[in-house]
């Protein structure tokens, strides 16, 4: 369920505090890249939150992409409504750094159910940018 990001004062849905408009925002409109591992999987739960399928598609190793992503995303942020972030931890993914991996919970609602998805992802950074490359993940419903 896509969250509405026209208001530009409105809380980021990543959770950093931060407008929406001074945080994910630049990364998922094109204008600015996310500079560290962790700013592009919160760039990421974000485009997730208000279903922007393809920064989500774009920001996807290319050798990770699929043909039917498309359809699978534009599904998937039609009937869920994420809730919360919470990072675990971060290890590289820093300035300077060729890789980085993330460790976060994200809960989520749908029609049918509730839970947490923990995932620690993997991502690369090569020609001037961050991706998000695979993830080892734990779901839990509720």
């Amino acid at each position: 369920m896509m969250q509405d990001q026209n208001n530009t004062e409105q809380a980021c849905p990543c959770q950093s505090g931060k407008p929406f408009m001074m945080c994910c925002a630049p990364a998922i409109n094109g204008y600015r890249p996310a500079k560290t591992a962790e700013a592009l999987m919160r760039s990421r739960y974000t485009a997730f939150s208000i279903g922007a399928v393809d920064y989500l598609i774009h920001t996807t190793a290319p050798e990770k992409r699929q043909p039917e992503d498309q359809e699978i995303l534009n599904e998937q942020t039609q009937i869920t409504l994420w809730t919360k972030l919470e990072i675990i931890s971060t290890q590289l993914g820093q300035i300077g750094d060729s890789e980085g991996i993330v460790e976060f919970k994200a809960s989520f609602e749908t029609p049918e159910d509730s839970g947490t998805l923990h995932e620690t992802s993997r991502f690369r950074f090569e020609n001037n940018q961050w991706f998000y490359v695979d993830g080892e993940l734990n779901l839990l419903i509720d």
